[in-house]
């Protein structure tokens, strides 16, 4: 066994396995059209930090995990106009794969909400993201989008 298996997980890694079952959980949600209590609920019994059909979800900040899938539907009259807004190319919002369109609810509502998380750490952690599932074009997407919502509600990035 090796120390690093006795090492407590950082909480960024936490936090980063929080975002990505947040993905995960709003994309259910889009496509099943599951209720955010029920989608919630199944996460924290059955997926955070659990083992389901053979995977292992990382532990994950709870916490953190609710208040992503929780913020992207009580404020999605706010976000999907800001992500229609930054999308080139007069792509509408609803043509964008659901993957896709969960990464970019889930980075707008940390750019809005979460003023304490640096920008680059908010984009980097949702491209990071973005590439678990996509190989193209959808990581870039996701970069110029959150990049260009960043710009808006929290200014020019300070040199």
């Amino acid at each position: 066994m090796s120390t690093e298996e006795n090492q407590p997980v950082k909480t960024a890694n936490q936090r980063g396995a929080a975002r990505l079952a947040a993905v995960q959980a709003l994309y259910q949600m889009d496509i099943g059209g599951t209720g955010v209590l029920e989608v919630v609920s199944e996460y924290e019994a059955h997926r955070l930090g659990q083992e389901l059909d053979g995977d292992t979800y990382l532990k994950a900040d709870a916490s953190w995990f609710r208040s992503i899938v929780a913020g992207v539907v009580r404020d999605q009259k706010v976000i999907d106009p800001m992500i229609a807004k930054a999308l080139q190319d007069d792509w509408a919002l609803s043509r964008i794969d659901s993957t896709v369109r969960a990464i970019l609810r889930a980075g707008t509502f940390e750019l809005l909400e979460r003023k304490d998380v640096p920008v680059p750490v908010i984009v980097t952690e949702y491209v990071e993201i973005a590439r678990a599932f996509f190989e193209d074009e959808e990581p870039k997407l996701v970069n110029a989008v959150l990049d260009r919502i960043a710009k808006q509600v929290r200014g020019p990035a300070k040199k």
